[in-house]
């Protein structure tokens, strides 16, 4: 299982790190007092291991343990952007990363369950959730680091509840992190007296060179929370002033942007413009203050008496400053952004399949992926609504100049129309159940699990929707243009009702996975009764006509009774969709 590989390595970098350091601090004892560059490169690049290892692990216990109902509290967003903000703030503030926010809340615009305009304060929200972790980090809970890391190990091996161990996970990262604090730190003790290192440190002083540092250096590890709390540890040793550090973390704000450009690159036009949101916002948010830093410097500096603290505030004032700044102007800022990435008007081609949700990037994501699927899947029921929408035309309605055509393209019969959705269907089924396969590959919840177990049982019944329609479609059709009779006025009534019934049945399957509304799988269960009763109604109406002679009745028979059974057929298969979905609520 990745999480408990993820644990064996993690252990055994923390044993590489205590040889190195007792080696390095052995070293420092020595007479000569000399600097070892190997031993303080391999110092410095173990305890960097460390934090940013420790700080993966916190991200993914994080995740694991609320990403589910972090995900839930997107899903259930409102068009308010201040409510937008409050979440986005809120829920990478628990999950401890705002790129993981940022590339779930590409996968949602991609998969329509939010707009654009809503998805950009939630993008704000997110920049200040990030500063949680550099108010942790300004804590100076070293001394304790060891102890985190023994409880987080024994809870992450010995037990037995996914919580509990995603738990020890975070516990865990918590220790790892600060001991990647101390290694670094105490590394470094011997560089404070260096000229050449201090005068490194010292020119990042310059506005621009800093901002430039701190950007390329969190692009490379995308975590803007990482840079922080090295420039943290940094001051916790003296070795950066404040004035140094502001704009260290200024750039962390622009190289965190990395993430959502690469989460955007494949995604709709949408989900690119979060993308070009997110560093909009983020790099005129550092430019407006990046002419100021002496200043800004001078205010954070009576926040507190502690210079890893103040950048700590620095980090949040600056994000909290920004987002008052920019909220008023989103709707602004939205309409910009979409006039120069205009939607695209695409012609519909039923020939030429297109998978549109399936991003490859967010699988390290489980529940963005998840949401990728069920969008992907949404276009296969939508597909489906349109072949159920044609199913009774041949039989109910009178052609005058032959074969009826296709409702979407007039230069094509309704029964290619109709093979041509079913055969689209069926390569969108096959590439979504492999995307669903790669899910399952990954170290999901108990809950993640039951939603891809979900997803995949729903797909398998659209399968046999398909299979149904393409075995009784055709020989159906024939048996009717051989017969040239048509149903009774009340044989035909009743097919046009049922069918109906069933097309509302389909309406409400798209709207579950278009906008995740769950009160429509329950209402298939509620409405699925209802329906096999009227069914049932109609076929007894049925023979009460054949009873009574009546012609019309009598002669299309076998048509009317294997057609109405064809579409009973689809109605409980839909029935079992919605039970399939609903069992993931009930777990």
């Amino acid at each position: 299982m990745k999480s408990k590989s993820n644990l064996l390595y993690g252990l055994a970098l923390i044993m590489l790190i205590f040889v190195q350091s007792s080696y390095l601090f052995a070293g420092n004892s020595s007479s000569d007092n000399e600097i070892s560059l190997f031993l303080i490169m391999t110092g410095l690049l173990g305890g960097l291991g460390m934090f940013l290892y420790g700080m993966e692990m916190m991200s993914d216990g994080m995740k694991m343990t609320a990403g589910d109902s972090m995900r839930s509290i997107l899903e259930k967003l409102t068009s308010n952007r201040y409510i937008a903000v409050f979440i986005g703030a809120f829920v990478t503030m628990v999950i401890q990363s705002s790129s993981a926010t940022t590339v779930m809340l590409v996968s949602f615009v991609n998969s329509g369950l939010l707009n654009f305009t809503q998805a950009l304060g939630v993008v704000l929200g997110s920049n200040i959730g990030s500063t949680v972790t550099a108010q942790i980090v300004a804590f100076k809970i070293t001394d304790y680091a060891l102890l985190l890391i023994a409880a987080g190990s024994i809870m992450s091996l010995f037990a037995k509840k996914d919580t509990i161990k995603h738990l020890g996970f975070v516990i865990l990262g918590f220790g790892l992190l600060f001991y990647g604090m101390k290694v670094m730190s105490d590394t470094m003790k011997p560089l404070r007296s260096d000229p050449t290192f201090n005068s490194i440190l010292t020119s990042f002083e310059n506005p621009f060179l800093g901002i430039l540092a701190g950007a390329v250096f969190t692009a490379l590890v995308q975590s803007s929370s990482a840079t922080t709390g090295i420039v943290i540890t940094l001051a916790s040793g003296g070795s950066i002033t404040l004035e140094a550090g502001i704009p260290l973390i200024l750039g962390a704000n622009i190289g965190t942007c990395v993430t959502a450009l690469l989460a955007g690159l494949n995604a709709s036009r949408d989900a690119k413009r979060v993308a070009i949101g997110h560093v909009t916002f983020n790099v005129i948010g550092v430019l407006l203050f990046c002419f100021w830093i002496p200043s800004f410097a001078e205010f954070v500096s009576n926040t507190s008496d502690n210079i890893p603290r103040q950048i700590a505030n620095a980090h949040t004032i600056f994000n909290i400053a920004a987002t008052i700044i920019f909220i008023p102007f989103t709707p602004f800022i939205s309409r910009t952004i979409i006039n120069y990435f205009p939607d695209i008007e695409e012609k519909r081609n039923i020939e030429k399949p297109v998978i549109l949700n399936l991003d490859e990037n967010v699988l390290d994501q489980p529940g963005a992926a998840i949401n990728s699927a069920q969008a992907e899947i949404s276009g296969v029921v939508g597909l489906m609504e349109r072949v159920i929408g044609s199913l009774v035309r041949p039989f109910i309605e009178q052609s005058k100049n032959g074969e009826l055509k296709d409702i979407e393209n007039s230069e094509i019969g309704l029964k290619e129309g109709l093979h041509q959705r079913l055969d689209k269907i069926s390569y969108l089924n096959e590439n979504i159940s492999n995307y669903l396969v790669k899910i399952s590959r990954q170290d999901l919840t108990n809950k993640q699990s039951q939603e891809v177990f979900s997803l995949v049982t729903a797909l398998n019944y659209l399968s046999s929707i398909k299979k149904i329609i393409k075995l009784r479609f055709d020989g159906l059709l024939i048996k009717k243009q051989n017969l040239n009779e048509n149903f009774s006025d009340k044989g035909q009534e009743e097919i046009f009702v049922y069918h109906g019934k069933l097309l509302k049945q389909v309406k409400r399957l798209n709207k579950f996975f278009s906008k995740y509304d769950r009160a429509k799988v329950a209402k298939i269960m509620e409405k699925g009764e209802q329906y096999r009763d009227l069914e049932e109604k109609y076929q007894l109406e049925h023979f009460k006509r054949l009873s009574k002679d009546v012609s019309e009745s009598v002669a299309t028979h076998e048509i009317h009774i294997e057609l109405m059974d064809m579409l009973k057929q689809i109605n409980t298969l839909i029935e079992l969709i919605a039970s399939s979905l609903l069992e993931i609520e009930d777990k």
